[in-house]
């Protein structure tokens, strides 16, 4: 179909000029309207080619209880379609960094030095309790998180190489380097989000301690008859 497509659009100006030609006519008008109108053609044709899609993976179908905490939380129904895209996105992301991870060593080693799937799936967990946060998330969700499975990826694709070099020793030994970095950045990523639990904990605490130690002292005054 393509082909009959170009082959038309060469061979009509063709017949077009031959025909200018053949009947002696000096006027070029007409040529060069149909000229115009072939290209005009041409272009809408080919912006309207189906463009490739990469396939996505199917967000799962949100359940009414999910939806009821969404709503309750304040969201609107486009903030809800957003952030269930981004977490689907997210909750991919740690599956391939927790794949990536049981692959490898040395891999594994950073990881429980840094607790980076433990704070990874933490996070997720906190966030989709509390979606209106999402915003405090976005090192984690934009940086942190896929630059971690990129490296990774790539740390496996070159530990992989069955004929090492110097330089392949060097690449390793660097990339690890910085995957160790990556996952403490994690690691903080949910201690900051949760910090304000902390805070909100220290002052409950410090209002338990007053109301203690008021009672304390209430106790220890016996009123005299």
């Amino acid at each position: 179909m393509k082909k009959f497509i170009l082959y038309s659009l060469i061979g009509i100006p063709v017949f077009f000029v031959l025909l200018v030609i053949l009947s002696g006519s000096t006027d070029v008008l007409p040529f060069i309207l149909v000229i115009a109108g072939i290209v005009l053609v041409w272009l809408g044709l080919k912006g309207s080619a189906p463009k490739k899609v990469f396939a996505q993976k199917p967000i799962p179908v949100m359940s009414k209880e999910k939806e009821t905490h969404y709503l309750e939380a304040g969201m609107t129904q486009s903030e809800i379609e957003f952030f269930r895209d981004t977490m689907s996105q997210t909750k991919d992301q740690i599956q391939k960094l927790q794949n990536n991870i049981n692959k490898n060593a040395k891999l594994k080693a950073i990881d429980l030095r840094h607790d980076t799937l433990r704070a990874s799936k933490a996070l997720f967990k906190e966030l989709v309790k509390d979606p209106q946060k999402l915003h405090c998330a976005n090192h984690f969700l934009y940086t942190h998180l896929p630059n971690m499975v990129d490296l990774t990826d790539k740390f496996i694709e070159i530990n992989d190489h069955e004929i090492k070099s110097r330089e392949t020793y060097e690449k390793i030994e660097e990339s690890s380097q910085i995957i160790d970095q990556m996952a403490s950045l994690i690691a903080q990523d949910y201690q900051q989000f949760v910090a304000d639990d902390f805070e909100d904990m220290d002052i409950e605490l410090s209002i338990a301690k007053q109301s203690l130690k008021r009672d304390n002292v209430n106790s220890t005054t016996v009123e005299k008859i």
